[in-house]
């Protein structure tokens, strides 16, 4: 009876060594697909969760499927940040259309389409509101509501946001009287056409439109402008990273520029338009856009520093300001998101969307001339 009793508390004791070892594992298994997905990205995650899931499914056959299923969505929404060109501006554009189209619906909702004496009908802005008041810029909410679209992943407050302290800031230059460029602009994504360009006719796109404007503001503004016309956009994935040597060394080659203008093509949905009438001429509306290095989920991005981004933020509000005053729905509201896109090499650093695929070239071209005497305005300190 006694030897009966010591092999069956061998027994025992030998299936909880083997439970006990099962379970650590289990939990090492585990340990090591988290490393896994935490290193290489979305489509392995998804398989990581995906094989957890079955594995839990045998342990626990109760399991609730919605749940992990659920989890496994929400892994195809995390961000990858390690770098920017992971997250180029197409791609951000394109997981926004959705969002932008339900917003545009609401304006449209409250702001009805309205009919000029000729019965013919004036398109809605969808920007900036035509009368400034410029008592109510402090107001942080008023600011937001009325000048600033924040994207849902990044975040904004009223220390970071101030109306006064940006207005303040002395964003003027001064014109040279030699040959050297005070202005760059360029293009991350020159290949960004319009719904008439011609495919390989970079005279057709946002580069024509660049070279549009580098001659107003030579001719009529007398700034010294240099535009590079460089194709970075081969592989659009990376075409941040691919344009930033290419810049810093124009900006070393040439110390003497003060202002690098980035010059893009916005993406909306095919029935969106675009288009304001200004002093009798259709053109295409354009926006602002300033990265912030920072998400909601991440704070600030430390492997993307901007030393600049006040200055950024001061001179697109003075931009929009000037916009205003001069050129009532002209421009959109100025889009805040997180991250960088080469707003960090010098403190008046601006990207311009100008229309989008749906405008026509003519369009885009029309707007050079009052964003030149914007820019006039602002650089020239009025």
């Amino acid at each position: 009876m006694l030897n009966v009793t010591r092999k069956r508390l061998k027994r025992e004791k030998r299936r909880r060594r083997i439970i006990t070892l099962c379970c650590l594992m289990v939990i090492l298994f585990f340990c090591g697909v988290i490393l896994l997905s935490l290193k290489n990205g979305s489509q392995t995650r998804r398989l990581s969760y995906q094989m957890c899931y079955l594995i839990l499914k045998q342990i626990a056959p109760n399991l609730s499927e919605n749940s992990v299923l659920a989890l496994c969505e929400d892994s195809e929404n995390t961000y990858e940040t390690r770098a920017e060109s992971n997250l180029i501006y197409e791609k951000i554009l394109a997981q926004n259309v959705t969002r932008e189209n339900v917003q545009a619906a609401e304006e449209q909702n409250t702001q009805e389409v309205q009919k000029d004496d000729s019965g013919e009908t004036q398109e809605a802005s969808a920007g900036a509101p035509g009368g400034l008041s410029l008592e109510k810029l402090n107001d942080f909410d008023y600011l937001i509501q009325n000048f600033y679209t924040v994207d849902s992943t990044t975040t904004i407050n009223s220390s970071q946001l101030n109306a006064q302290s940006l207005l303040e800031k002395d964003c003027s230059i001064q014109k040279r009287t030699d040959e050297e460029p005070q202005i760059l602009i360029y293009h991350t994504h020159a290949s960004e056409g319009y719904s008439d360009s011609t495919a390989g006719d970079l005279s057709t796109t946002v580069v024509g439109v660049g070279d549009r404007l580098t001659q107003i503001l030579e001719e009529t503004y007398g700034y010294n402008v240099l535009h590079d016309t460089g194709v970075y956009d081969t592989d659009r994935d990376q075409a941040y990273s691919v344009a930033a040597p290419y810049i810093q060394q124009i900006l070393s080659d040439h110390p003497s520029i003060e202002v690098v203008i980035d010059l893009h093509r916005d993406g909306v949905a095919d029935s969106t338009r675009l288009v304001t009438e200004q002093n009798g001429v259709q053109m295409a509306q354009i926006m602002f856009f300033n990265g912030l290095s920072r998400t909601t989920a991440m704070g600030d991005i430390s492997y993307l520093p901007n030393p600049y981004i006040e200055d950024n933020l001061a001179f697109s509000l003075q931009m929009q300001v000037a916009s205003g005053q001069l050129y009532p729905d002209f421009t959109r509201k100025i889009y805040l998101k997180g991250y960088r896109y080469n707003l960090h090499f010098c403190p008046k650093s601006l990207l311009v969307e100008v229309g989008a695929q749906t405008n026509t070239l003519e369009e885009a071209m029309n707007a050079m001339d009052p964003l030149a005497r914007i820019l006039d305005q602002v650089l020239g300190g009025n």
